[in-house]
């Protein structure tokens, strides 16, 4: 009798509990009571309408519901401390129907002429003092003018300043009208510079940006300091529009001008640019005032601008830059979707996808927070961000030295799927973790990313700080590396106690460009105290595994497949007897034996994973 009185105490608490709805939909209208017979017609209408009922004491969980459809957003939807759920009880936004809905901060482009070379033009205003940076055509990143149409220049020779200004080959930049527009874009080892053009010497063969083509910080960030004759490449010139489905901006004009098919006109797509920046959604609470327990689950975030400091970007890591001053501290591309001093706030199931900045930052003094499930994708900086670097300053000097105790904490990025990301920073991250704790990334799927896949730890050093207990495990990470060099499917520096790499599947790490190497992991400068064990590592242009500058780490039970005269691991300024190495499996990817094993290896992972998964 017993077990059937709780079974029906049970499924009376079930059918007992209740919760607040509200109903969202494009063709709502705000002054409805936001029923799902009546429902609202914007975000922020329906954030309203929870603050209001949290005002009143509610002790139950809260849902907005949001119908398919597209939500356009003017400025970014800032959530407080006023919006949390409260105690336990959670503010959910979800998707109504199957479909995921849209959050934009995109502009439809209206009202275009066609000229009479067959070219397109439209007056828009863009977003910030560089206007538009992207364009999307149908869901599809649509290629701004750049000069070559593919691949890239080589720099000649570096200028007697090592830093402005270079000579290139003859014939390689055509005569150009319009050098207030024009950027060079040059590749370092692992970073970028976008540089606005100062001009063009052509009897010289000489090319002079505004500032500096590097980080004015760091000192190396010289022209000549990478590979011999470094690759570059010119966008964002009328004269470079010569193919279909591409745009060019003349932010002086305010004219947007795009090149179609001739069987197509602007009225038979539908053209975005982003307007509303530099985030989407702002989750931000304050030390003493933290935002919790607010979700979002199966809803689609796109189109967030971001505008480069006037003089440009000088790209120094992880889309880290040097501030428009060129000192101080370093700035960082930002995220349409950040969290500052937040607990317990989620995403699952989402879209992150044609993004001018990053993706999602679970940023300063967040504390178990989760991003799940979801989908990273044409994102131009980071996909997801943990975190935080050294940049900011409290009590006189760097925050973990004087106030440790705000380190991210407990937040994990689980399940999801990463790549494009970096369509205009190549140097960004798929999964980038700076100075954090208890850190979980795992399950995830990196792939057909420019640089690194997943990158943890900001001190380039064994200096102790708060970042330790960080795991990185049963990540499939392949087709990185793609553009820049010197990172590898997972990147990691600095003392961290108690982390571990475990059971992660790394492949196809083939493209070595640039000056230094790529590899299946590369654990840089400071790494202490780490486990690397059973991993799978195969496909890599040079050393499974490469240390520089690192110390005492435990590497156990890998399997590390190797190219002929290539060797599993490569120690940079790192001594031997550090590296701990414990029945490690190391084979030949030309032996066919050893093949055949490798192939029997990566079939029992992604078995597991398919289990673990269901």
């Amino acid at each position: 009798m017993k077990p059937l009185m709780t079974i029906i105490a049970l499924l009376l608490s079930f059918f007992s509990y209740s919760q607040t709805s509200f109903y969202v939909s494009p063709e709502g209208n705000d002054r409805f009571e936001g029923t799902k017979e009546r429902p609202f017609r914007t975000l922020p209408r329906a954030k309203e309408a929870v603050r209001n009922e949290l005002a009143g004491g509610l002790k139950e969980d809260i849902t907005v519901w949001l119908g398919q459809g597209t939500y356009y957003l003017s400025e970014p939807l800032v959530f407080s401390p006023e919006d949390s759920g409260r105690d336990s009880y959670q503010v959910r936004y979800r998707a109504l129907d199957p479909e995921k809905p849209v959050i934009s901060g995109g502009e439809i482009v209206h009202r275009w002429k066609q000229m009479n070379n067959g070219l397109w033009t439209a007056k828009v205003r863009g977003y910030g003092d560089t206007g538009i940076r992207e364009l999307f055509i149908d869901e599809a990143r649509a290629s701004r003018a750049r000069h070559p149409n593919s691949g890239f220049l080589r720099m000649a020779k570096a200028g007697s300043d090592r830093r402005t200004n270079f000579t290139f080959y003859p014939g390689d930049i055509p005569e150009l009208a319009d050098l207030q527009n024009t950027e060079i874009v040059l590749l370092h080892d692992w970073s970028i510079s976008r540089v606005p053009v100062a001009e063009i010497d052509y009897r010289g063969n000489r090319i002079t940006a505004v500032d500096s083509i590097g980080a004015k910080s760091l000192d190396f960030f010289n022209l000549d300091g990478w590979e011999p004759h470094p690759r570059y490449f010119l966008e964002n010139s009328l004269s470079f529009l010569d193919s279909v489905y591409e745009w060019y901006y003349d932010r002086r004009k305010e004219l947007l001008y795009l090149k179609l098919p001739e069987n197509r006109k602007p009225g038979d797509c539908q053209i975005v640019v982003p307007s509303v920046g530099p985030s989407l959604i702002a989750i931000k609470g304050s030390i003493g005032q933290r935002v919790k327990n607010i979700s979002f689950e199966d809803i689609s975030f796109q189109h967030c601008a971001w505008c480069l400091p006037e003089k440009g970007y000088a790209g120094i890591q992880a889309c880290f830059f040097d501030p428009p001053h060129g000192y101080g501290e370093w700035e960082v591309v930002p995220a349409a979707v950040c969290c500052l001093w937040s607990d317990h706030c989620s995403f699952s199931r989402c879209d992150f996808q044609h993004l001018g900045g990053s993706g999602l930052w679970f940023a300063t003094g967040c504390r178990d927070c989760r991003a799940e499930h979801s989908l990273f994708t044409d994102i131009s900086g980071n996909g997801i961000m943990i975190g935080e670097g050294n940049n900011r300053s409290e009590k006189g000097d760097v925050w973990w030295k004087t106030v440790p105790e705000q380190v991210a904490s407990g937040n994990q990025a689980y399940g999801n799927t990463v790549t494009q990301c970096g369509k205009q920073f190549f140097g960004a991250v798929g999964i980038w973790c700076g100075i954090t704790e208890r850190t979980l990334i795992s399950n995830n799927q990196l792939y057909e990313l420019p640089y690194t896949g997943i990158s943890v730890g900001w001190e380039w050093s064994p200096t102790p700080t708060p970042c330790r207990d960080n795991h990185l495990t049963r990540n499939h990470i392949h087709h990185i590396m793609q553009l820049l060099s010197d990172g590898g499917g997972i990147y990691m520096l600095g003392l961290q106690p108690g982390s571990s790499i475990t059971e992660n599947l790394i492949h196809d790490v083939s493209i070595n460009a640039g000056r230094a190497e790529s590899n299946g992991m590369f654990l840089d400068e400071g790494t202490t105290d780490v486990v690397i064990s059973g991993n799978i590592i195969y496909h890599i242009a040079m050393s499974p595994l490469r240390f520089h500058q690192a110390t005492t780490n435990l590497v156990s039970h890998n399997v590390l497949s190797c190219r002929d005269g290539i060797p599993p691991v490569r120690y940079n300024s790192t001594r031997k007897e550090d590296i701990r190495l414990e029945e490690n499996r190391i084979l030949s990817d030309s032996d066919p034996g050893n093949r055949e094993e490798l192939n029997d290896r990566i079939r029992k992972w992604k078995k597991e994973q398919l289990i673990i998964n269901y």
